[in-house]
């Protein structure tokens, strides 16, 4: 998707020309015979922490009390093991200059990272992070999540495709259609998988998509509009990076250059 560039060179004006028209789209009524489309939640904050500001988040995963995360740009790029609590950086490998990291997940012993526009991902050693092996794909990489069987990766398409791939060839075994009322969702991109659903990040826009890994049908959206004060957002500060811990029950979110992590819970509005 070569608008997607935008966000480098132009990002202030074409952030909010897409946001406002993002919104307004999910906001209208369903086309004739198609279902109405899903509520709407709020959230509350449980708990904040300490994030780089510097770092402009692809990916975000909690799995046994580490925070891991993907950053992206060329010459920015690499995935890192963080300390929660404090924001601490505890390990960190660079990407070569020449990709733009994106979206990551912890397979067992594995992360697997995905590239933007270079048709290639990448594997790690999870103690070491160490580079193991690369793979390739067609298209552009966004997010990347699994279930118990399949990695779940977005490629940020205005069809509303989420890819399934085998974890161990990494090869693309399906595809999931994602709508919402009728009508496919566009531009998905962090990904994280919470208790049978998809939570995914609609770049630009403070919206997340809860859909059923099932059947791609968005069962409910969370409106996070206010959970950054706006006066510490950079320009291009925008909503990226979902981490779930399944051992706590505990749902984080963050941004591109956010200094916050916010530990969130989502409410249901009457």
């Amino acid at each position: 998707m070569s608008a997607r560039r935008s966000r480098i060179a132009a990002f202030v004006v074409s952030c909010t020309t897409l946001a406002i028209g993002a919104a307004g789209e999910q906001q209208k009524g369903p086309k004739s015979g198609a279902g109405a489309p899903a509520p709407v939640h709020g959230f509350t904050v449980v708990r904040s922490y300490p994030h780089d500001p510097q770092a402009f988040t692809q990916g975000l995963e909690f799995v046994d009390g580490v925070l891991y995360e993907s950053t992206g740009l060329n010459g920015r790029s690499g995935i890192r093991k963080v300390n929660l609590t404090s924001g601490e950086v505890l390990q960190m490998q660079p990407l070569d200059s020449a990709y733009f990291g994106e979206g990551i997940t912890v397979w067992k012993n594995h992360i697997i990272q995905l590239t933007w526009q270079s048709g290639l991902g990448f594997v790690y050693d999870r103690e070491t992070l160490q580079q193991q092996r690369s793979f390739t794909y067609s298209g552009e990489g966004w997010g990347l999540t699994h279930d118990a069987t399949r990695l779940i990766m977005s490629d940020g398409s205005d069809a509303g495709i989420l890819r399934l791939l085998d974890p161990q060839s990494l090869r693309q075994v399906g595809t999931l259609k994602v709508t919402d009322g009728g009508r496919p969702v566009a531009r998905l991109n962090e990904l994280e998988y919470v208790k049978g659903e998809i939570f995914a990040n609609v770049w630009q826009t403070d919206r997340l998509a809860i859909i059923s890994a099932r059947s791609g049908l968005v069962t409910a959206w969370v409106d996070l509009r206010g959970l950054l004060d706006p006066r510490q957002a950079a320009a291009d500060a925008v909503l990226n990076g979902i981490a779930y811990d399944a051992k706590g029950d505990r749902l984080f979110i963050t941004g591109k250059l956010w200094p916050r992590i916010f530990e969130i819970k989502v409410t249901p509005r009457k």
